[in-house]
């Protein structure tokens, strides 16, 4: 079972986007699984909820919301670019760009970034939305860029990886990488470390680039391309690698979910799973969203499966956050689905908006925020 949505024809002077629906083997378009009744053990509240201008379009884009400090970030298709209070929601500054947004927003050491639908990135201030510089990457850009102190990284959707002086937008190296004919819609946004950014590209590889010399590292294959069409062999990383307790754990579609040591580019174990989603830990285990919709449990020292949740199948469904003792989910209908980190079962249910949310939620000091297809930014708790 797969979403159309995630599909691209990519050539060298264009993207092919094809249209979203869910498709089982046989060509057939599928339904999404009915909603389970269960007891609810939990109380989902929210603390506020704001409006981020003309929401997110009809387009797939998983546009995330982003913390940085006190202040949450978040944009609109039509160029608004908003900054909001992350105790109470109020709206600190808001910018018009007068440009279509396409990549989510980043944010880090006092600087916002998005991308526009004519190859440009442009950097503001957090602290009042003034633009401090921006640069043509002549590609376009979906996912968030990555800050440390010195630079903004950028990763393309052409398979390239690009970083600019934080403070000047001078181009300090461009890192380039050969990608298949065919991929997903998409790109994961890379870990920006000190000294080292490590990505993730459609040929199914993690690369550690040097952040002094934009040159390679070492790179570790992370799937293999297997198949006879370009289509069974799509193995992209779209998920966003995790870094936990000095372990590096990565997820591709078609391929395997793997834990590595990024001081020895050494795989320490891999599990067979599909998925195009973020990860996330707690308990012990690391956090699938795989491809059918399934949430899977690994545990991060064995690899061995400790549950999965099969009951959200076909339903859209975001990639994992932890809060508390639960995980959460979101999907296609708007719905939240919060599961125990222990087994799986689900412990609390709550629709935070009809429009349906389609990128990845943040938890920070146990609040979860959620930005909705329509533009509704949400703060929320569960107990």
């Amino acid at each position: 079972m797969k979403s159309l949505c995630r599909l691209a024809a990519v050539s060298i002077a264009s993207i092919l986007i094809a249209g979203c629906g869910f498709w089982g083997d046989d060509g057939e378009e599928v339904e999404a699984n009915p909603l389970v009744s269960f007891d609810a053990e939990k109380k989902v509240s929210v603390l506020w909820s704001a409006s981020v201008g003309s929401g997110l379009g009809e387009k797939y884009h998983q546009v995330r919301p982003v913390i940085d400090g006190e202040h949450i970030y978040a944009a609109d298709k039509d160029g608004s670019v908003f900054a909001f209070d992350l105790e109470t929601g109020n709206k600190v500054w808001e910018v018009e760009l007068e440009t279509t947004v396409i990549g989510g927003v980043g944010a880090g050491f006092g600087r916002v970034a998005v991308a526009n639908d004519e190859g440009e990135v442009v950097v503001l201030s957090g602290d009042d939305g003034a633009e401090l510089w921006r640069a043509n990457v002549n590609s376009e850009v979906s996912a968030a860029a990555q800050f440390n102190e010195e630079l903004a990284v950028f990763q393309l959707i052409n398979g390239k990886v690009i970083a600019f002086d934080i403070s000047t937008g001078e181009q300090r190296w461009l890192y380039d990488s050969q990608i298949p004919r065919l991929t997903l819609r998409g790109t994961s946004s890379p870990i920006v470390a000190s000294d080292v950014t490590f990505a993730g590209f459609a040929s199914g590889k993690l690369v550690a680039i040097d952040n002094a010399k934009g040159v390679a590292i070492w790179e570790s294959r992370v799937a293999l391309p297997q198949g006879r069409s370009e289509l069974e062999r799509m193995v992209d990383i779209d998920g966003r690698p995790l870094l936990v307790d000095r372990m590096l754990y990565v997820s591709s579609y078609q391929g395997r979910l793997v834990a590595i040591n990024p001081f020895r580019a050494q795989v320490v174990w891999a599990q067979d799973v599909s998925s195009y989603h973020s990860l996330a830990a707690g308990f012990g285990n690391v956090y699938v969203s795989e491809a059918d919709d399934a949430v899977q449990a690994f545990d991060r020292a064995s690899s061995a499966s400790v549950w999965r949740q099969a009951e959200l199948a076909n339903r859209g469904i975001t990639a994992p956050a932890t809060i508390g003792n639960e995980v959460v989910v979101a999907d296609f209908e708007g719905y939240l689905h919060f599961m125990s980190q222990t087994d799986g079962h689900f412990v609390a249910r709550h629709k935070v908006d009809s429009s349906g949310v389609y990128g990845d939620m943040i938890v920070k000091d146990d609040v979860l925020y959620v930005l909705t297809n329509s533009g509704r930014l949400a703060a929320l708790s569960v107990q």
